[in-house]
């Protein structure tokens, strides 16, 4: 391997289940070779305990939950204010030079929101700027559902998750241990 090749930028994206676990794949696996992590989350509440954050405390990994839930449930402004300052840490930790994983967990998701103009706290072009501009040794990941398609293009891989079969249709609720 070239020790000179620049980082990539994977997008984990569709409706299946799986994006956020395999981000999480590939921060263990990073950790296990001896590389520094860091996980920001767009969405997720720090209210709400999940399994990643406890396991991640754990190995030393840096983890952040700005999120405010979502949007149909809360506040506008504080979910503008949530992911301005998820963005606002991003760029900083992304630019730093200091990491080489950045997950930013479901941050497509940000851009699906209709609830308020997105654009003016973040924009596509804004995150394709910040991933083109980043250190060479730093790789980034970003999941979620509705990945703007610009985004997409722009970024190294791209894997979709197709649901088939889920068992929340059928009533079931979500499982801790398995869903968060």
């Amino acid at each position: 391997m070239n020790i000179n090749q620049k980082g990539v930028v994977l997008c984990y994206t569709g409706n299946g289940k799986g994006k956020s676990t395999a981000s999480f794949g590939l921060a263990i696996r990073s950790i296990g070779h001896g590389k520094k992590v860091c996980i920001i989350q767009f969405i997720k509440s720090p209210d709400n305990l999940i399994g990643e954050r406890e396991v991640f405390k754990k190995l030393g990994v840096e983890m952040y939950q700005m999120g405010k839930g979502f949007t149909n449930i809360r506040d506008i402004d504080e979910h503008k204010k949530g992911i301005e300052e998820a963005w606002s840490l991003a760029k900083e930790k992304i630019n730093s030079g200091e990491y080489d994983l950045i997950v930013l967990d479901e941050i497509n998701n940000v851009f699906a929101i209709t609830r308020f103009k997105v654009e003016d706290v973040i924009s596509v072009e804004e995150c394709i700027n910040v991933f083109e501009n980043r250190p060479d040794r730093t790789n980034v990941v970003i999941t979620g559902r509705n990945a703007p398609q610009k985004l997409m293009d722009a970024v190294d891989l791209v894997t979709v998750c197709e649901e088939r079969k889920h068992y929340y249709n059928e009533g079931r609720k979500a499982e801790k241990g398995i869903e968060y």
